[in-house]
């Protein structure tokens, strides 16, 4: 007898790098562990009405401005569960509306929290290493220790990067972040298991919202408050923003400095990478900036 079917649909509401999270009563399904804001989808509703309606009953608030974030099935003893995620940002303004028990937690606590099952790759996609190594050599992923990715930057025609990381393993692959034009060359599998796809501040701009794909994780390289804003407007799940420094291999661009890279940050509730001229020495400078994480050549 095939099992009844229940689709869910689940938000993920943020603010200045924090996730709004609540605690499942005993007596409901899956209880006593933690769980992001949702619910059931009524007949004859939509997966993101759901959401919006779900989040204004739980949390108090009405959101606007919902992306796409993924889609899980995930099969429990006695039900199919499926996950219709959404993604928004809680203006500072509505915090005072927001309902207990829901609270703010950093990321990085997410994953001391009790999700259930079905949630734990939303916690994977959540939580970002600190460290992102950018090289040309896709040998330094051998290196790599498990709180690093490895963002692929080459010269290499399109055969030749399809060569080289049939070389190495999906596991490696997992610490891997590739720019667009190679993700778009890779088979299924290579897709499903690449880190993050990478846009250029070029190929971000003339990016939409409907452009990205579903369940895949974002990094956009930033130099301004313009590009920004559109990254995190169409879904993107982290920045890159530089030069905070003087770099050798961009030596004609304006460095932002410290000052002006906290102010940039202040506008953002996805993760910030700190670029340009960092050694891993920097990483507690940059946090008390604002930043997520650093990212750099000089790595290992």
């Amino acid at each position: 007898m095939s099992k009844p079917q229940l689709d869910v649909a689940i938000a993920i509401l943020l603010q200045h790098g924090k996730v709004l999270v609540g605690f499942r009563e005993a007596t409901q399904h899956q209880g006593n562990k933690y769980e992001f804001a949702g619910g059931k989808v009524e007949a004859g509703e939509t997966p993101v009405a759901a959401c919006r309606r779900e989040v204004f009953e739980e949390v108090g608030v009405g959101i606007h401005g919902w992306q796409h974030f993924d889609f899980i099935q995930h099969e429990y003893e006695d039900v199919i569960v499926n996950l219709h995620v959404f993604h928004a940002v809680v203006p500072d303004e509505l915090n005072n509306e927001i309902q207990k028990p829901w609270r703010w937690y950093s990321r990085a606590e997410l994953t001391e929290l009790n999700f259930p099952k079905a949630n734990q790759r939303l916690i994977q996609r959540l939580v970002w290493p600190e460290h992102i190594k950018i090289s040309q050599d896709l040998e330094a992923v051998h290196r790599l220790n498990a709180q690093q990715l490895l963002y692929w930057r080459n010269d290499l025609n399109l055969a030749e990067q399809l060569e080289a990381l049939a070389q190495i393993s999906v596991q490696q692959l997992n610490q891997v972040i590739v720019n667009i034009e190679l993700y778009q060359a890779l088979n299924s599998i290579a897709q499903a298991n690449v880190a993050a796809i990478h846009l250029k501040q070029d190929q971000l701009m003339a990016t939409h919202a409907s452009d990205l794909v579903v369940g895949q994780r974002y990094i956009a390289s930033c130099h301004d408050e313009v590009s920004l804003a559109h990254a995190q407007n169409i879904g993107c799940d982290a920045v890159l923003l530089s030069p905070v420094h003087v770099t050798v291999t961009h030596p004609e661009a304006k460095p932002l400095g410290w000052e002006r890279f906290a102010q940039l940050n202040q506008a953002m509730h996805i993760p910030v990478f700190a670029l340009g001229g960092l050694t891993p020495a920097d990483l507690i400078q940059a946090q008390q900036n604002g930043a997520y994480g650093i990212a750099g050549q000089r790595f290992l």
